[in-house]
């Protein structure tokens, strides 16, 4: 069942990081009862996108709690994109749960937003969140270590000297206008990559990958099942899925894994 859209609520604002580096991130936080959901979008994208809005409304629908927010850089929140990291990113996912969540939650990741939670998911086990915890994690078409595996290694020469040599090459896109690919978000990407080693997040996967999906390809989403303990872990293949995954079916199966991690049917 598709999920009706939910009256659109106005953001929140919070203040992330230091001066010069302080940014202004905008956040939608809807109450309700838990386990909530998280949202975690993808590189460019913002909270505004069909599967966020989906998944609020579901949310809605339920009596569930739902928080999404705009990475600095994208969206309603302030800072440019081309300031962006990884490591910048992960620290305004762990600001919005801390400040925001109650109780256990589903976090929903989307293509970067997939390596942002699992990221998360490891802050969260160093230092755990006062009042707020894990239930499971969703991840769709999940892009861990993309600026090392899916960029550089990919990368022909002359966009590696570009960036070696400018700091920046900008990126065609066939979803908008071109965007800045920054040595820094290469360089800085290094110091968060999990594909080499075991990833424990200590609670449910649910993985959702298009085999058509021309950004990540399938073979990155089993790459990173073998990287997860195997005691509860779901890969679903979509073989004519693409990137997006933002069809009327594809929502049903996003909302059908946070509905199985919730303990509810939809």
């Amino acid at each position: 069942m598709t999920p009706s859209v939910a009256p659109e609520q106005e953001p929140a604002f919070i203040e992330v990081g230091q001066d010069p580096g302080q940014r202004r991130i905008a956040v939608r936080a809807r109450r309700g009862a838990a386990p909530g959901l998280f949202w975690l979008g993808g590189f460019h994208s913002d909270m505004k996108g069909t599967k966020a809005i989906a998944l609020d409304g579901w949310a809605a629908e339920h009596g569930r709690a739902c928080v999404r927010f705009d990475y600095s850089g994208h969206g309603e929140s302030g800072g440019t994109f081309r300031e962006g990291t990884i490591g910048r990113w992960l620290e305004e996912s762990v600001a919005v749960f801390r400040r925001f969540c109650a109780g256990p939650q589903v976090v929903v990741g989307s293509s970067m937003g997939g390596w942002m939670a699992l990221l998360l998911a490891r802050e969260l086990a160093r230092q755990p969140a006062s009042g707020a915890s894990l239930a499971g994690l969703v991840l769709i078409a999940p892009a861990p270590d993309f600026t090392e595996e899916l960029m550089w290694k990919g990368f022909s020469p002359t966009i590696r000297q570009e960036i070696e040599t400018t700091g920046v090459w900008l990126r065609p896109s066939e979803y908008g206008e071109s965007y800045p690919i920054t040595r820094a978000l290469i360089e800085e990407g290094r110091n968060h990559l999990l594909l080499g080693s075991a990833i424990e997040v200590g609670c449910p996967v649910r993985i959702l990958q298009g085999a058509q999906d021309p950004d990540v390809p399938w073979q990155h989403a089993f790459a990173l099942a073998h990287r997860l303990p195997s005691d509860d872990v779901v890969l679903t293949m979509i073989q004519d899925g693409d990137h997006r995954l933002s069809r009327p079916q594809d929502i049903a199966r996003i909302i059908a894994a946070v509905a199985e991690i919730q303990g509810e049917s939809t």
